[in-house]
């Protein structure tokens, strides 16, 4: 397997877009993650990276992002990984663009297929507009959050994380908590965990918990406390008011009471339960301070540093596939 990251046209991932975790098999899902280990050197270099093949892989190649919701750590993360890779970034300011002049998604799609953009990141509060977008332009289109559907390089980058700590994917009790219902971020998790082996639960109050979840392959809980019994991750996720039509929980206080992570209820979980969170962290709502900030536990911070290893990785096997379909065409 190739995964040096030096621009090799090995296709582990044979797919021009990258729009979800679901329908991927273990072996691609691997081969994503392997490869972004080949990349956490380059990221996390202190010593400049003038030199480095890698730094050259998209030269001459445009990613554009192309967020119509607010992001901070994916939109950074990908211009980061694009530039890192030598890149053309181009952020388009959607709040500024013809789509509030009242230019329809297809539209905006056929304008940016004029310009031949060779990746375009989208980030779009209805789900399937990835997929939309994917219909209607030739170049590789990465979903970076659909609505309520998937965020599949948040689950790649969970993943990266968590098999740099524990070492593994398979058989680990993963307890996802909070608001299911609306999260992305859990549906992308649910889809890579349960393909490599992981035993995935679901926790939250039964408003937040979408019907028939456990077709999904988890285990729901409505107590928090016996989902957290003997997890070897614990991975919290905000309440996506922003989402929300109505009252899903009858207060912030009370959510917290019986939601919120916090030492009495980690002291369910394994001795060595590691703590995750995909950001933006609300305090004392989902998480108190003290436990996220356990540094000894706590593994936010990694990824965030991982997201920019995980987007390289990603980029790069999108891009491998362009020339191989390009020299196809030839």
């Amino acid at each position: 397997m190739t995964t040096d990251g030096t621009g090799s046209d090995f296709i582990g991932y044979p797919h021009r877009h990258l729009l979800g975790i679901e329908g991927l098999t273990a072996s691609e899902i691997r081969y994503l993650l392997d490869l972004s280990e080949s990349y956490v050197d380059l990221n996390s270099r202190s010593d400049g990276r003038d030199g480095d093949p890698r730094c050259r892989l998209l030269a001459g190649r445009t990613l554009v992002n192309l967020f119509f919701e607010n992001s901070t750590r994916t939109l950074t993360s990908f211009e980061l990984a694009g530039k890192l890779l030598g890149a053309e970034v181009i952020n388009m300011a959607v709040a500024t663009s013809s789509v509030k002049k009242g230019e329809t998604l297809i539209d905006t799609a056929m304008t940016l297929n004029a310009m031949h953009p060779d990746l375009l990141v989208v980030r779009h509060d209805q789900s399937g507009a990835a997929k939309l977008l994917s219909e209607k332009v030739n170049c590789a289109v990465i979903n970076a959050g659909d609505g309520s559907h998937e965020h599949p390089t948040q689950a790649l980058l969970d993943a990266l994380t968590v098999r740099q700590v524990k070492g593994r994917l398979e058989g680990l009790i993963v307890a996802i908590c909070g608001d299911i219902m609306h999260s992305r971020v859990a549906r992308s998790n649910i889809h890579l965990l349960g393909t490599m082996g992981a035993q995935v639960r679901v926790i939250g109050p039964p408003t937040l918990m979408p019907p028939k979840i456990e077709r999904l392959g988890v285990a729901s809980f409505i107590d928090m406390r016996a989902g957290l019994k003997d997890a070897d991750i614990v991975m919290m996720l905000r309440l996506q008011v922003e989402r929300m039509q109505g009252a899903y929980v009858p207060s912030i206080r009370e959510y917290f009471r019986f939601f919120g992570l916090d030492y009495d209820k980690l002291g369910e979980a394994k001795d060595d339960a590691i703590i995750m969170h995909p950001g933006p962290m609300n305090r004392g709502v989902e998480i108190d301070s003290e436990v996220a900030d356990d540094y000894g536990r706590s593994l936010i911070r990694q990824q965030v540093e991982m997201g920019v290893t995980v987007r390289m990785a990603v980029l790069d096997a999108l891009t491998r596939q362009i020339r191989v379909e390009r020299k196809d065409e030839d």
